[in-house]
């Protein structure tokens, strides 16, 4: 006769996870004698272990990406404002997946797991391609005050950024009619991350940097001079 196989399963290794073999005429005496705890082979507990490990790791990639991100444009930067003003921006996207996903009772799967994390990812891309706009703004518009200089550079890339968007929906949409059952929830999740970071990542992040009263001279310094060069000017 055939003998089950056994393995451990979740984080903790606790739970035990039976295979038994294929053979119809074996299959109902092996459920009688498994070894396996009796709650194990319920659907509902399996389920459940499933969906508390998902969600804790998940939790888990969500903290170790956003710390990655306000480290990078912290970096980036040099400045800890523009990363706290991304991750908040990018956090919107996440939270309004996960509540349309909450409203519908949709599945949560590893598959939608990923596309929050694409989706926060493709966030972050826009967030640094508008605070370059404003850095260069900063040292080209010397006379235009702070919302002068984020207005103008959110201008510049919109266009830009809708382009980008409509372009990466094009291939969400191919994957949720075309993709089958295994990437429907995947392309969903990216078709409402990409339709709210339109604007997340232009009208969220930016007035963020009003508010963190980003300055000027952390990009342009002051022209003032002490002394004018007795040789400045000079052709050589």
């Amino acid at each position: 006769m055939p003998v089950p196989t056994m393995r451990p399963i979740g984080s903790r290794q606790s739970t035990p996870l039976c295979r038994l073999p294929r053979s119809p005429a074996t299959f109902g005496s092996l459920v009688d004698t498994a070894c396996c705890a009796p709650d194990a082979t319920k659907p509902e507990s399996f389920e459940r272990l499933m969906g508390g490990e998902l969600a804790e790791m998940g939790a888990v990639a969500l903290l170790l990406v956003a710390a990655c991100i306000v480290a990078y444009l912290w970096l980036r930067f040099v400045n800890w404002r523009f990363g706290l003003a991304a991750l908040v921006a990018n956090l919107h996207d996440v939270v309004i997946i996960l509540g349309f996903f909450a409203f519908f009772q949709w599945e949560f799967s590893l598959a939608v797991l990923a596309g929050v994390l694409a989706v926060l990812g493709y966030s972050v891309n826009e967030s640094v391609v508008v605070f370059d706009r404003v850095r260069e703004n900063f040292r080209k518009m010397r006379r235009a005050s702070v919302p002068e200089v984020i207005d103008a550079a959110i201008t510049g890339v919109i266009s830009r950024t809708i382009i980008t968007h409509l372009c990466t929906q094009a291939m969400a949409t191919t994957m949720f009619f075309f993709g089958g059952p295994a990437l429907h929830y995947f392309a969903l999740a990216l078709t409402i991350g990409i339709c709210f970071g339109i604007y997340s990542s232009v009208l969220v992040a930016s007035p963020l940097l009003v508010w963190l009263r980003v300055k000027r001279e952390w990009f342009a310094p002051s022209q003032k001079r002490r002394g004018r060069d007795e040789n400045e000017g000079a052709v050589v």
